[in-house]
């Protein structure tokens, strides 16, 4: 006989695990369906891992700069094994972490991989054989892979993806990593950090295209500085492996096509949702290019089957993904009879983005090229990192923050930075825009002294000609 649920959740990443622990929270009987690893690639192979990865490269070049600070630190260098085996640790204990999540809150794990069968009923196929569940709602949550470039497969020796990034055999000594949006960004920020030769190539016409084009100008500037090679509006035309190495053939933004040699290539150009053999189309679920089409509170087309995360629209981030499944767990719940919760729909304009490289980058709503184009009459203001005694005495005076309000109302539309710990200061911008903040309240916060957040008050400043310490 099948086993039973009120919600089985497929795939156990950081939206699908959320989801099943706010479901079972709730008092739903609460299984979870996974093929490979609880906690999925975020936390298995990416966002944690290479946040490991990174933090042992920032410390690296502390090391390296020690003197900065007047100290004294001979004989440094870095042991990649041991960095790599940091990283794997890492996202062991939190994998242990999500197994006895699941435990305390009484979801049911059943490992194998999972294809819906009809509306409610899943067939796993596992080291049990093959199960059939059943239950009266499913969460699809199945995540998303590093998409390949049709010339440059990734073959795990020469032609990477961040998952062989992750886990290198060798330290590249010339690498080219093609895509600089935040994977892509990250990674040639730890390897260049590590000792690598790194150069970057970006069909558009500015690295990390999604931020603010004022944000991509200094990361340009700051990555150049530090010895990369930036090559934007340029293309790889064709890339030929060999034992010892890659050549690549890339088209600048001049039309010639120019020859390099390089010892490894990562290929960072995206992801592809893993929505194939699912049983979507045996269902009749509406996906276009294997992104599902949901309502606000994740429902596909088909009664009782719900979708989360990568497999929806974007931006595919995993705090996106673990809101929404949230907000989906809490809209099942009130479908079976609870009345006392109250999902609200996501709005995408307060979620954050962040991208660990060196300087830091973090957003949160329109860049001011988006703003305008929208209609808004702006008051922008900038405030350096060299005006901030926090950040001076820290020694990372490299960096601004950006506020972009409408004129008219003073709403904060979109925040944006580069610099020292910028992924953490976002969030009280992005608590701001989901409080419907206007400058007024912004102006009058008390932000302690001496710290960079005093910076985010002095942007807000600074775009009504109120700034302090410029």
């Amino acid at each position: 006989m099948a086993e039973s649920y009120d919600l089985i959740v497929l795939g156990s990443g950081p939206g699908g695990y959320v989801a099943a622990i706010r479901a079972a929270q709730l008092g739903l009987k609460t299984a979870i369906v996974e093929r490979e690893n609880l906690g999925g690639i975020c936390l298995n192979w990416g966002c944690i891992p290479t946040k490991a990865l990174l933090r042992s490269a920032e410390v690296f070049h502390q090391m390296k700069h020690a003197k900065a600070y007047g100290l004294s630190a001979t004989g440094v260098a870095a042991d990649l094994a041991a960095v790599v085996a940091r990283s794997r640790g890492v996202a062991k204990q939190l994998n242990q972490g999500v197994t006895h999540l699941m435990k305390k809150n009484k979801i049911t794990v059943h490992m194998g991989v999972g294809k819906l069968l009809a509306p409610g009923k899943l067939e796993v196929t596992g080291d049990k054989g093959v199960e059939t569940l059943t239950a009266k709602h499913i969460l699809i949550a199945t995540g998303a892979r590093a998409r390949d470039l049709p010339f440059a497969k990734a073959d795990g020796e020469r032609i990477w993806t961040y998952r062989h990034a992750m886990t290198p055999k060798e330290l590249p000594t010339k690498l080219l990593v093609i895509g600089s949006g935040a994977i892509g960004i990250e990674f040639a920020s730890f390897y260049n950090d590590m000792g690598s030769q790194v150069t970057v190539v970006e069909m558009m016409d500015r690295v990390v295209p999604v931020e603010d084009a004022d944000v991509s100008a200094f990361l340009e500037k700051s990555l150049t500085k530090q010895g990369m090679t930036i090559l934007t509006g340029a293309g790889v035309e064709s890339i030929a492996t060999s034992a010892t190495g890659v050549k690549a053939k890339i088209k600048g933004k001049d039309g010639k096509v120019v020859e390099g040699d390089f010892s490894h290539v990562i290929v960072a150009v995206g992801i592809a949702p893993n929505t194939e053999n699912i049983g979507l189309e045996t269902l009749g679920i509406k996906a276009e290019r294997g992104i599902i089409a949901i309502d606000a509170m994740g429902r596909t087309n088909v009664a009782g089957v719900w979708a989360i995360g990568d497999v929806t629209p974007g931006p595919w981030l995993a705090h996106k993904a673990s809101h929404e499944g949230v907000t989906a767990a809490e809209a099942i719940a009130q479908a079976l009879g609870n009345k006392d919760v109250h999902p609200h729909g996501l709005d995408r304009s307060n979620i954050p983005g962040c991208t660990y490289c060196h300087p830091q980058i973090a957003s949160v709503g329109m860049t001011e090229a988006k703003a305008k184009e929208a209609g808004y009459t702006l008051k922008v203001g900038t405030f350096p990192f060299i005006g901030n005694g926090k950040a001076i005495a820290l020694g990372e005076a490299e960096g601004f923050i950006k506020t972009v309000f409408d004129a008219k109302t003073g709403e904060l539309l979109g925040a944006h930075m580069i610099g020292a710990e910028v992924t953490e200061l976002i969030q009280g911008y992005v608590v701001g825009k989901t409080l419907e903040t206007t400058e007024a309240e912004l102006m009058q916060t008390v932000f302690a002294h001496p710290t960079l957040s005093e910076m985010m008050h002095e942007a807000t400043l600074a775009a009504y000609g109120r700034a302090i310490h410029i």
